[in-house]
């Protein structure tokens, strides 16, 4: 069962260090109940003084309030937001709270470019309010998507929507609004999902969906994600490290 807390936020977005094409981070919630067993950003539950990233999630509820005086102040020179860098906005907290939409509402009354990764077709929901935004500004919609076998998926991701899905969502918007449309291979996992036959796989979905680019990262097992990582492959496939 999962676990909602409401919280209030000082700010919208937090500025991100070097080595991403984008400077602003917006994150709705903190924790994610996607699950994903390799997940980079189990360190920032630290902050929340919470040990349980996957189910006890906090959920800003004051961020679209945030947000505005941020886009209003006269500071502020249009930069692109990336909306979900340490968790998924689309988890299955925003049917919930459906606080996308007015994140959306925001940056298109302030004509505001951003970026979004997630791994939930949940996106289509607001499918009319990113076609308004694309269509006065700048609008990268991505999905990550790390295997074509569904059983793996499952396996790796388990809250996670299926692949095909994911690459579903994707063909829409590219065929219907201005969005740039990303394929993120994020992470790939050395002995599950490196294999040439998934590699292209992937590429070959991203290509027959006129996906507009793709990138890959390796797996990141840097602080708690190391420990729940291999927890995950020694239970899964009685693989022991030292």
């Amino acid at each position: 069962m999962y676990n909602y807390k409401e919280i209030l936020c000082s700010n919208a977005c937090h500025k991100v260090k070097g080595g991403f094409p984008y400077r602003w981070d917006l994150n709705v919630y903190r924790g994610c109940e996607h699950g994903c067993r390799y997940c980079f950003a189990l360190y920032t539950h630290k902050y929340m003084e919470s040990k349980d990233f996957f189910n006890e999630i906090y959920v800003k509820i004051n961020i679209a309030e945030q947000l505005e005086k941020l886009l209003r102040s006269k500071s502020w020179k249009k930069e692109p937001i990336n909306l979900g860098g340490v968790t998924d906005n689309y988890q299955p907290a925003e049917e919930k709270y459906r606080i996308m939409p007015d994140i959306w509402k925001l940056l298109i009354k302030y004509k505001n470019p951003c970026t979004i990764s997630t791994k939930s077709d949940l996106i289509l929901r607001d499918f009319d309010l990113i076609k308004q935004l694309a269509d006065i500004t700048y609008v990268n919609v991505a999905a990550t998507i790390t295997c074509a076998d569904e059983n793996m998926r499952r396996d790796i991701e388990p809250g996670g929507v299926s692949s095909k899905r994911r690459f579903d969502m994707l063909k829409i918007f590219k065929d219907n609004t201005k969005a740039v449309t990303g394929l993120h291979i994020m992470p790939v996992i050395p002995y599950l999902t490196d294999t040439d036959e998934n590699l292209e796989a992937l590429f070959s979905k991203a290509k027959e969906n006129r996906v507009d680019y793709s990138i890959i990262q390796a797996l990141n097992l840097r602080g708690e994600t190391k420990n729940v990582f291999l927890s995950f492959v020694r239970e899964k496939y009685h693989v022991f490290y030292n």
